[in-house]
């Protein structure tokens, strides 16, 4: 898969990143003082969410209540506060997949795990050890197109590709692989923490869909059109696939 070329990625300003507490505070305003859109009722399946870097279940809360209003059985990952892989980072994710598998042992049907920024690339590397149990794969500000120095606080290549000035070649075309199922990039141009042009793929195929939102990136997870985007993926049936096309 062709990476994506330095020169078109920009940096989110320092002036965006500075306003991202005051905007994510008026999405959940927003969110909480208007009227939902009406969504069609889900089928039940299991929804996983994936919190991001330095935060917990808590934080996806609205998410994981939306998910649940519209039929899902949704909860987040169970482990507590995202500090990021520990040790060998293959065989941390065999340990989250284990542990996902054991809460999952009671459902028939395939899972969709949803991932917030950093918990994004969980839910597509935990997509492709789980591929035949996850029904699809949806990332919310994931940078995982990302090389050295894409976002403003450069986390991703701290906790992934160690200390090195550059990412590690072989680990970068891993995260830009998409899982071999259905995944969906929600992603945002006014993003003030990633650069948003590392949240979408390299290359097209009937199995990677992109979704732009306007939001940042700290209220991601109560902005009104990713709910809006979240609940029409997951109402798709498990063998139509149809591309996102926002209410009027």
């Amino acid at each position: 898969m062709k990476q994506l070329a330095t020169d078109a990625v920009q940096y989110p300003s320092l002036a965006m990143l500075g306003v991202e507490p005051f905007r994510a505070a008026m999405e959940f305003a927003w969110h909480t003082f208007t009227k939902s859109d009406g969504a069609k009722p889900g089928d039940g399946h299991p929804v996983v969410i994936f919190p991001g870097l330095g935060a917990d279940g808590t934080s996806v809360a609205t998410l994981r209540a939306h998910c649940r209003s519209l039929g899902y059985d949704a909860f987040d990952w169970g482990q507590g506060l995202n500090t990021g892989p520990q040790g060998d980072l293959d065989v941390w994710l065999q340990g989250l997949k284990s542990k996902l598998v054991n809460r999952l042992a009671g459902h028939t049907q395939p899972a969709t795990l949803i991932g917030w920024s950093l918990g994004g690339i969980y839910a597509r590397e935990i997509g492709k050890l789980m591929a035949p149990h996850v029904r699809q794969v949806i990332t919310i500000a994931t940078p995982f197109n990302a090389g050295a120095d894409h976002n403003n606080v450069d986390w991703l290549l701290r906790l992934l590709g160690g200390s090195s000035p550059a990412m590690d070649p072989a680990l970068s075309r891993r995260l830009r692989t998409p899982p071999p199922l259905r995944t969906t990039s929600i992603y945002s141009r006014s993003d003030g923490v990633v650069a948003w042009q590392t949240c979408r793929h390299d290359k097209r195929s009937s199995l990677v869909h992109e979704i732009e939102v306007d939001g940042s990136h700290i209220g991601m997870g109560w902005n009104r059109d990713v709910l809006a985007a979240v609940a029409d993926r997951l109402h798709q049936p498990p063998g139509a696939w149809r591309r996102y096309v926002r209410a009027p």
